[in-house]
Protein backbone atom coordinates (compact mmCIF):
# COMPACT_ATOMS: atom_id res chain seq x y z
CA UNK A 1 0.00 0.00 0.00
CA UNK A 2 1.28 3.13 -0.93
CA UNK A 3 1.43 6.68 1.52
CA UNK A 4 -1.52 7.66 -0.46
CA UNK A 5 -3.95 4.71 0.13
CA UNK A 6 -3.00 4.41 3.44
CA UNK A 7 -3.96 8.03 4.12
CA UNK A 8 -7.12 7.70 2.94
CA UNK A 9 -7.75 4.86 5.06
CA UNK A 10 -6.70 6.78 8.36
CA UNK A 11 -7.72 10.13 7.41
CA UNK A 12 -10.89 9.11 9.47
CA UNK A 13 -11.30 11.61 12.61
CA UNK A 14 -15.16 11.37 13.96
CA UNK A 15 -17.76 11.84 11.15
CA UNK A 16 -15.21 13.52 9.01
CA UNK A 17 -13.56 11.91 6.33
CA UNK A 18 -10.69 13.84 4.12
CA UNK A 19 -11.80 14.46 0.83
CA UNK A 20 -9.08 12.90 -1.80
CA UNK A 21 -7.80 16.58 -3.07
CA UNK A 22 -6.94 17.21 1.08
CA UNK A 23 -5.11 14.18 1.00
CA UNK A 24 -3.24 14.44 -2.30
CA UNK A 25 -2.63 17.92 -0.86
CA UNK A 26 -0.89 16.83 2.27
CA UNK A 27 1.26 14.04 0.50
CA UNK A 28 2.57 16.24 -1.97
CA UNK A 29 3.47 18.44 0.47
CA UNK A 30 5.26 15.94 2.92
CA UNK A 31 6.63 14.79 -0.29
CA UNK A 32 8.03 18.46 -1.14
CA UNK A 33 9.82 19.07 2.40
CA UNK A 34 11.50 15.72 2.34
CA UNK A 35 13.25 17.12 -0.92
CA UNK A 36 14.02 20.20 0.21
CA UNK A 37 15.66 19.15 3.18
CA UNK A 38 17.24 15.53 2.66
CA UNK A 39 21.03 15.13 2.52
CA UNK A 40 21.60 18.90 1.72
CA UNK A 41 23.21 21.17 4.04
CA UNK A 42 20.35 23.69 4.97
CA UNK A 43 22.42 25.61 7.68
CA UNK A 44 26.42 25.06 7.41
CA UNK A 45 27.00 24.21 10.46
CA UNK A 46 27.97 20.50 11.48
CA UNK A 47 27.30 19.24 14.97
CA UNK A 48 29.42 16.22 16.65
CA UNK A 49 27.60 13.70 18.92
CA UNK A 50 29.08 12.40 22.00
CA UNK A 51 26.89 9.23 22.82
CA UNK A 52 29.26 8.76 26.20
CA UNK A 53 28.76 6.98 29.74
CA UNK A 54 27.82 9.29 32.13
CA UNK A 55 28.41 8.64 36.04
CA UNK A 56 28.12 10.30 39.59
CA UNK A 57 31.98 10.41 39.38
CA UNK A 58 32.58 13.96 38.05
CA UNK A 59 36.50 13.03 36.91
CA UNK A 60 35.38 10.24 35.09
CA UNK A 61 32.83 12.75 33.32
CA UNK A 62 35.09 15.11 32.75
CA UNK A 63 37.80 12.55 30.50
CA UNK A 64 35.06 11.42 28.61
CA UNK A 65 34.10 15.50 27.42
CA UNK A 66 38.02 15.78 26.57
CA UNK A 67 37.69 13.14 24.51
CA UNK A 68 34.83 14.38 22.96
CA UNK A 69 35.64 17.23 22.57
CA UNK A 70 39.09 16.53 20.62
CA UNK A 71 36.86 13.90 18.38
CA UNK A 72 34.50 17.05 17.34
CA UNK A 73 37.72 19.49 16.88
CA UNK A 74 39.09 16.74 14.37
CA UNK A 75 35.54 16.04 12.48
CA UNK A 76 36.09 20.43 12.01
CA UNK A 77 32.67 20.52 13.99
CA UNK A 78 30.96 23.68 15.26
CA UNK A 79 29.24 22.33 18.19
CA UNK A 80 29.08 19.18 20.37
CA UNK A 81 26.29 17.69 22.04
CA UNK A 82 26.60 15.39 25.06
CA UNK A 83 23.95 13.98 27.51
CA UNK A 84 21.91 14.88 30.01
CA UNK A 85 24.31 15.60 32.99
CA UNK A 86 26.77 15.01 31.92
CA UNK A 87 29.45 16.81 33.61
CA UNK A 88 28.60 16.45 36.94
CA UNK A 89 26.25 13.75 36.79
CA UNK A 90 22.51 13.11 36.55
CA UNK A 91 21.99 14.37 40.25
CA UNK A 92 21.35 17.12 42.16
CA UNK A 93 23.80 16.21 45.25
CA UNK A 94 27.55 16.52 43.14
CA UNK A 95 30.39 18.03 44.56
CA UNK A 96 29.83 22.01 43.55
CA UNK A 97 33.15 22.66 43.69
CA UNK A 98 34.83 19.74 41.80
CA UNK A 99 32.06 20.24 39.27
CA UNK A 100 32.65 24.16 38.55
CA UNK A 101 36.42 23.05 38.25
CA UNK A 102 35.56 20.49 35.72
CA UNK A 103 33.03 23.28 34.08
CA UNK A 104 35.75 25.33 33.62
CA UNK A 105 38.12 23.02 32.28
CA UNK A 106 36.18 21.60 29.57
CA UNK A 107 35.13 24.99 28.56
CA UNK A 108 39.18 25.86 28.57
CA UNK A 109 39.78 23.15 26.14
CA UNK A 110 36.64 23.68 23.81
CA UNK A 111 37.40 27.28 23.49
CA UNK A 112 41.33 26.56 22.61
CA UNK A 113 40.09 24.42 19.75
CA UNK A 114 37.14 26.53 18.85
CA UNK A 115 34.17 23.69 19.14
CA UNK A 116 30.97 25.28 20.36
CA UNK A 117 29.37 23.08 22.97
CA UNK A 118 25.62 22.44 23.92
CA UNK A 119 26.80 20.56 27.07
CA UNK A 120 24.58 18.79 29.01
CA UNK A 121 24.85 18.81 33.03
CA UNK A 122 23.25 20.12 36.65
CA UNK A 123 24.76 23.63 38.45
CA UNK A 124 24.01 25.65 41.07
CA UNK A 125 23.33 29.07 39.99
CA UNK A 126 23.99 32.41 41.43
CA UNK A 127 20.09 32.46 43.17
CA UNK A 128 21.27 29.32 44.94
CA UNK A 129 19.18 27.13 43.28
CA UNK A 130 19.95 23.58 41.41
CA UNK A 131 19.11 23.07 37.66
CA UNK A 132 19.11 20.63 35.22
CA UNK A 133 21.03 22.59 32.25
CA UNK A 134 21.45 22.20 29.06
CA UNK A 135 24.29 24.90 28.63
CA UNK A 136 25.19 26.58 25.09
CA UNK A 137 29.13 28.15 24.37
CA UNK A 138 30.17 30.04 21.32
CA UNK A 139 33.24 28.08 19.38
CA UNK A 140 35.08 31.21 20.80
CA UNK A 141 33.90 30.30 24.02
CA UNK A 142 31.29 32.58 24.94
CA UNK A 143 28.76 31.50 27.24
CA UNK A 144 24.86 32.09 25.75
CA UNK A 145 23.20 30.97 28.51
CA UNK A 146 20.81 27.64 29.13
CA UNK A 147 17.79 25.88 28.50
CA UNK A 148 16.69 24.13 32.21
CA UNK A 149 14.63 21.13 32.05
CA UNK A 150 11.17 22.53 31.56
CA UNK A 151 8.89 18.74 32.68
CA UNK A 152 10.77 17.61 35.79
CA UNK A 153 9.82 14.32 36.62
CA UNK A 154 7.95 12.14 39.70
CA UNK A 155 7.34 8.22 39.67
CA UNK A 156 3.12 8.67 38.39
CA UNK A 157 2.95 5.14 40.01
CA UNK A 158 2.99 6.24 43.06
CA UNK A 159 0.27 7.58 45.46
CA UNK A 160 2.21 10.45 46.39
CA UNK A 161 4.94 11.31 43.43
CA UNK A 162 8.60 12.18 44.13
CA UNK A 163 11.21 12.56 41.69
CA UNK A 164 13.37 15.32 40.50
CA UNK A 165 10.42 17.94 40.65
CA UNK A 166 11.64 17.77 44.33
CA UNK A 167 14.95 19.05 43.99
CA UNK A 168 15.54 20.80 40.77
CA UNK A 169 13.90 24.76 39.53
CA UNK A 170 13.30 25.62 36.30
CA UNK A 171 13.80 29.34 34.19
CA UNK A 172 11.78 30.51 31.87
CA UNK A 173 11.72 28.69 28.22
CA UNK A 174 14.42 30.44 26.07
CA UNK A 175 16.03 30.24 22.63
CA UNK A 176 19.69 31.08 21.65
CA UNK A 177 22.07 32.44 18.99
CA UNK A 178 24.52 30.47 17.29
CA UNK A 179 26.80 31.11 14.30
CA UNK A 180 23.87 33.53 13.06
CA UNK A 181 21.16 31.15 13.98
CA UNK A 182 18.07 30.79 16.02
CA UNK A 183 18.92 27.14 18.17
CA UNK A 184 16.48 25.86 21.04
CA UNK A 185 17.58 23.23 23.77
CA UNK A 186 15.34 20.49 25.28
CA UNK A 187 16.33 17.56 28.12
CA UNK A 188 14.98 14.37 27.73
CA UNK A 189 11.43 13.95 29.38
CA UNK A 190 10.88 17.89 27.46
CA UNK A 191 10.75 15.76 24.75
CA UNK A 192 8.28 13.27 24.79
CA UNK A 193 6.25 14.01 28.14
CA UNK A 194 6.48 10.14 29.55
CA UNK A 195 3.08 9.84 31.22
CA UNK A 196 4.62 7.71 33.61
CA UNK A 197 6.79 10.48 34.75
CA UNK A 198 5.35 13.74 34.13
CA UNK A 199 3.01 15.30 36.64
CA UNK A 200 2.65 18.58 34.44
CA UNK A 201 0.82 18.97 31.20
CA UNK A 202 2.67 18.57 27.98
CA UNK A 203 3.15 22.02 26.81
CA UNK A 204 4.59 21.23 23.26
CA UNK A 205 8.19 22.67 24.34
CA UNK A 206 9.03 21.88 20.61
CA UNK A 207 6.24 23.67 18.96
CA UNK A 208 6.93 26.62 21.60
CA UNK A 209 10.77 27.02 20.50
CA UNK A 210 9.41 26.78 16.40
CA UNK A 211 7.52 29.67 17.93
CA UNK A 212 10.02 31.90 19.18
CA UNK A 213 12.72 31.33 15.97
CA UNK A 214 14.25 28.06 16.50
CA UNK A 215 15.54 26.47 13.55
CA UNK A 216 17.26 23.55 14.68
CA UNK A 217 16.30 21.92 18.44
CA UNK A 218 19.37 20.49 20.42
CA UNK A 219 18.09 17.66 22.69
CA UNK A 220 20.40 16.14 25.16
CA UNK A 221 19.18 12.80 27.23
CA UNK A 222 19.28 10.44 30.01
CA UNK A 223 16.93 8.00 30.37
CA UNK A 224 16.66 5.33 32.65
CA UNK A 225 17.13 1.76 31.29
CA UNK A 226 17.41 -2.11 31.91
CA UNK A 227 17.53 -4.76 30.54
CA UNK A 228 13.51 -5.79 30.21
CA UNK A 229 11.64 -5.84 27.24
CA UNK A 230 9.28 -2.87 28.06
CA UNK A 231 12.72 -0.91 29.00
CA UNK A 232 14.23 -1.84 25.27
CA UNK A 233 11.32 -1.90 23.40
CA UNK A 234 8.26 -0.13 24.40
CA UNK A 235 9.85 3.01 25.92
CA UNK A 236 12.50 3.08 23.14
CA UNK A 237 9.98 3.34 20.70
CA UNK A 238 7.81 5.40 22.57
CA UNK A 239 10.86 8.22 22.97
CA UNK A 240 11.91 7.74 19.48
CA UNK A 241 8.72 8.38 17.59
CA UNK A 242 8.24 11.79 19.61
CA UNK A 243 11.56 12.89 18.24
CA UNK A 244 10.31 11.53 14.56
CA UNK A 245 5.98 13.15 15.44
CA UNK A 246 8.05 16.58 16.98
CA UNK A 247 9.98 17.06 13.82
CA UNK A 248 7.75 16.51 11.06
CA UNK A 249 4.99 18.57 12.85
CA UNK A 250 7.16 21.19 13.51
CA UNK A 251 9.86 21.28 10.37
CA UNK A 252 12.21 21.43 12.17
CA UNK A 253 15.16 18.93 12.50
CA UNK A 254 16.34 17.88 16.32
CA UNK A 255 19.43 16.33 17.04
CA UNK A 256 19.67 13.93 20.14
CA UNK A 257 21.94 12.10 22.01
CA UNK A 258 21.73 9.66 25.48
CA UNK A 259 23.90 8.66 28.18
CA UNK A 260 25.73 5.32 27.03
CA UNK A 261 26.11 4.03 30.79
CA UNK A 262 25.93 0.94 30.96
CA UNK A 263 28.18 0.13 28.30
CA UNK A 264 26.04 -3.35 27.67
CA UNK A 265 22.98 -1.57 27.34
CA UNK A 266 20.77 -0.23 24.71
CA UNK A 267 20.66 3.24 25.10
CA UNK A 268 16.96 4.66 26.13
CA UNK A 269 16.43 6.64 22.70
CA UNK A 270 18.20 6.54 19.63
CA UNK A 271 21.26 8.93 18.79
CA UNK A 272 21.17 11.05 15.60
CA UNK A 273 19.21 13.88 13.66
CA UNK A 274 15.64 13.62 12.69
CA UNK A 275 14.79 15.80 9.92
CA UNK A 276 11.04 15.50 8.93
CA UNK A 277 9.70 12.27 9.42
CA UNK A 278 13.08 10.19 9.22
CA UNK A 279 16.58 9.51 10.64
CA UNK A 280 19.27 11.50 8.70
CA UNK A 281 21.84 10.24 10.34
CA UNK A 282 22.21 7.77 13.16
CA UNK A 283 24.20 6.52 16.00
CA UNK A 284 24.97 2.52 17.14
CA UNK A 285 22.62 1.82 19.58
CA UNK A 286 24.54 0.64 22.36
CA UNK A 287 28.47 1.99 23.82
CA UNK A 288 30.73 4.80 23.53
CA UNK A 289 29.94 6.41 20.16
CA UNK A 290 30.27 9.83 18.57
CA UNK A 291 29.20 11.07 15.19
CA UNK A 292 29.25 13.98 13.24
CA UNK A 293 26.24 15.91 10.64
CA UNK A 294 26.45 18.81 8.65
CA UNK A 295 23.09 20.63 9.14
Amino acid sequence: MNRKEFLKKVAVTGAVIATDSAVTAYSESFENRKIQTNGKSIMNVKVALAQIPVTDNIGQNLQELKTAVEYAADEKANILLTPEGSLSGYNATFNVKEATEALDEITAKARSLKVGLALGTCMFEEDGLCYDELRFYQPDGTYSGCHTKQLLCANMMEEDPKGEINYFKKMPLRVFDFMGITIGGLLCNDMWANPMWTPDPNPHLTRLLVAMGAKVIFHSVNGGRDRSIFSQKTVKQFHEIHLLMNSIANRIPIVSVDNAYPLDIGVSSKGGVVSEAEWVFQLPDKGRQFGSYML
